[in-house]
């Protein structure tokens, strides 16, 4: 398959997407047929149809054109985490049309339908399900018309390819293209057709490369910052110097003497706008403000004991049997405590919008994870009525999480209203760490116990402010409690931030400590850290994927620790199973902790493209080694003082460890989520490694050097 063809096909034929409207769209379409679906309980759309003017809510659409390409629109965005490739997949398996023939519409408010946004590993896992079911009815419904075409029982017909033809006699034959031609028929189905087994897929399972690998090698492939319109100017807006603090002087006359120059002053938004971005930076810096900063005493150091402080609401995600029965039973107990920082988002991408007014209308293309709930917020922010509001497909560089929420696109169109010009904002770097919603600092602590034969029986868990995805546990502990403590509606009051998801929000902390408290009470049993689990877990999926992982790795027993360095995290998320062993060097002189090699297994179900899946995990441990070994922030009273990448380090070329994946088959027909699920083993595998490397114990992320060797030395004296 040339998949540089198919990228063209998809994002660079005449007109573009990028400069498409739905009257536009809908022209182009010209005849053929359009396919509406209501798939109930089975879809997270709740739209109205961009072809309809009833208010019938139908929430998954195809196209079949008289060409007979067939247009997948979806609400969904490209990040670079392959939806594009796998979506179209999907619906060609279903519909029995070759790959080729399919054009993926992404995130266009004007030609998609509704969508709450890309998140959480659901766009295969739930979207692509309702996908599929659309392709199936599409098929079923195209048979009904063969066959009163060619006047036999549609279970004569078969199709191959997006033709239709008699099993008796091939002879009598009709495509799709033949069908829909010059026709525009909206027709759907009382009874939904089964999906295809996974033996009957020609395209699903199959490992391909990218589509739009092409052009975001070759720099053709567009983001929010390519889009150049005529008379566009730049802005730059003034910031205080930390979160909450109140301006006490404004003065713009430096900015106000410069040629060119447009000043927006508005309640909470002042900026400046120019034809160039440089001379906008000039005239921000020309900006005299003063400002009052809240002294609230918190900052990185302190951070952890002002949680605890703070919690004042738990509620129970799991328990069962007595604790007290649970610490009777054991022979050893442990009571140990977790830290984990603030860490940022840092895409390649900052936050950034292009946006048009004309007239009563506004069109944006946005780097934004939800462009519908984004175009409902500048609706508000502007008065305008929905409809008034386009956001337009576009690639999207990276968000993990950050840019589910994008102030920045209501910043931009308050500009473009307020400018009477065409606007284009990009935060810089500063105003990324600044703004953008960080992943929470945590605290977790455990008390656990276990029997002199190395039998859990005792486990009391409580995670403050990380929240509670991946806090229950899945081994077999008779007596348990987990809580998830926070200040309830306060919470956004006890961080000196903004806060929200990160890429697999809450597991990440959760998995460390539940997997470090693991680890150390293996070390104390005596048992190898494998023989461990396997001993206290009847989780099967578990079983097969760490047995799975071990095999890869080449795992040989040894009690911890044991010099060599290896460590192993087990987790679930988005629906996957995953086991992640880590082997690493630490230099006890420098605490400079090397990554060797990371092995992962997964048990995710259905792998729709097995070579995508394998991108997703190595680059989500590739990305975890950020946040374990060298991500912090350091802040005092809301004023952050990592502000660049010159003192926030995320994983570089050489931190890069081999990475060896297995994709477990569990014989599940369902696909599960696969661009979050490998991160969250990232810091409890090499914190274990570290462990068994040096025998020193890590209780916070990032496991600098400086962490290292202050463990080292407890460990020595």
């Amino acid at each position: 398959m040339n998949e540089k063809k198919i990228n063209k096909r998809l994002f660079s034929d005449s007109p573009s997407p990028y400069n498409l409207d739905r009257r536009d769209f809908l022209k182009n379409l010209g005849g053929g047929l359009v396919i509406t679906f209501s798939l109930g309980k089975r879809s997270v759309l709740h739209g109205k149809s961009p072809f309809l003017q009833d208010e019938s809510d139908f929430n998954a659409y195809l196209r079949i054109g008289e060409d007979g390409r067939v247009s997948c629109l979806t609400g969904k965005i490209e990040m670079g985490q392959g939806p594009i490739t796998s979506l179209p997949q999907m619906l060609a398996d279903e519909l029995d049309v070759a790959l080729d023939k399919v054009d993926i519409f992404m995130g266009d408010t004007d030609i998609c339908p509704w969508d709450e946004g890309t998140y959480g590993s659901l766009s295969t896992r739930v979207f692509g399900q309702t996908l599929r079911a659309a392709g199936a009815e599409a098929r079923a419904v195209l048979i009904e018309m063969a066959a009163e075409k060619l006047s036999v029982s549609p279970d004569q017909l078969t199709v191959t390819d997006g033709v239709i033809y008699d099993v008796s006699d091939k002879t009598k034959k009709i495509s799709y293209a033949e069908l829909t031609k010059g026709k525009k028929i909206t027709r759907s189905l009382d009874k939904k057709p089964p999906l295809k087994k996974a033996s009957e897929f020609k395209v699903m399972g199959k490992s391909l490369n990218r589509v739009d690998a092409f052009e975001k090698v070759t720099g053709a492939a567009k983001y929010s910052a390519d889009i150049q319109l005529p008379g566009m100017l730049y802005a730059r807006i003034l910031r205080p110097p930390a979160l909450g603090a109140k301006r006490t002087s404004l003065d713009l006359s430096g900015a106000e003497e410069m040629d060119g120059v447009t000043i927006i002053n508005e309640d909470d938004l002042v900026a400046v706008l120019h034809e160039l971005p440089d001379m906008a930076d000039i005239a921000l810096a020309k900006i005299k403000a003063e400002y009052e900063v809240e002294e609230t005493g918190i900052n990185h150091k302190n951070i952890f004991e002002h949680l605890v402080k703070s919690g004042t609401d738990s509620w129970e995600v799991a328990k069962n049997g007595s604790l007290e029965t649970g610490e009777e039973m054991s022979g050893l107990l442990f009571e140990e405590e977790y830290l984990d920082g603030y860490v940022a988002h840092a895409p390649i991408e900052n936050h950034t919008a292009t946006a048009v007014m004309e007239g009563d209308h506004i069109t944006m293309w946005s780097s934004s994870q939800t462009p519908y709930p984004t175009k409902s917020d500048i609706a508000e922010a502007l008065g305008l009525p929905e409809e008034n509001v386009h956001l337009k497909q576009i690639f999207v560089g990276g968000g993990f999480g950050g840019k589910i929420y994008s102030p920045h696109a209501i910043e931009a169109a308050r500009l473009a209203k307020l400018s009477g010009k065409p606007v284009q904002l990009a935060w810089t770097r500063k105003e990324e760490f600044q703004y953008d919603y960080l992943r929470p600092a945590a605290v977790v602590k455990i008390k656990s116990g276990i029997t002199k034969a190395g039998k859990i029986t005792s486990w009391d868990y409580n995670v403050y402010f990380a929240g509670s995805r991946g806090s229950a546990h899945f081994y077999d502990i008779p007596h348990h409690r987990t809580l998830s403590t926070s200040a309830g509606r306060d919470t956004w009051k006890v961080h000196p931030f903004y806060t929200g998801a990160w890429r697999a929000p809450a597991n990440n902390t959760n998995t460390f400590a539940r997997e470090s408290q693991i680890d150390i009470m293996a070390a104390k049993a005596g048992i190898d850290p494998v023989e461990f689990r396997l001993k206290n877990l009847k989780d099967e999926k578990m079983i097969g994927v760490l047995k799975a992982a071990a095999d890869n790795f080449g795992w040989t027993p040894g009690k911890g620790p044991s010099g060599r360095g290896y460590g192993i995290a087990l987790g679930i998320d988005a629906g996957t199973w995953v086991a992640v062993i880590a082997e690493v060097e630490v230099n006890q002189s420098t605490g400079h902790v090397q990554v060797k090699r990371f092995s992962c297994a997964q048990d995710m179900g259905l792998v729709v493209n097995p070579q995508g899946a394998i991108l997703q995990v190595e680059g989500c441990l590739i990305m975890g080694l950020g946040y374990a070994l060298t991500e912090d922030i350091e802040f005092e009273n809301g004023k952050m003082f990592t502000q660049n990448f010159d003192t926030y380090t995320f994983t570089r070329f050489s931190m890069v460890p081999e990475v060896n994946v297995v994709l477990v088959d569990s014989k599940d027909p369902n696909p599960h989520g696969g661009g979050e699920p490998a991160i969250i083993c990232a810091g409890g595998a090499v914190g274990n490694a570290i462990f068994d490397a040096t025998g020193a114990r890590l209780y916070q992320m990032p496991m600098t050097p400086e962490r290292v060797l202050e463990a080292i030395r407890k460990e020595k004296t």
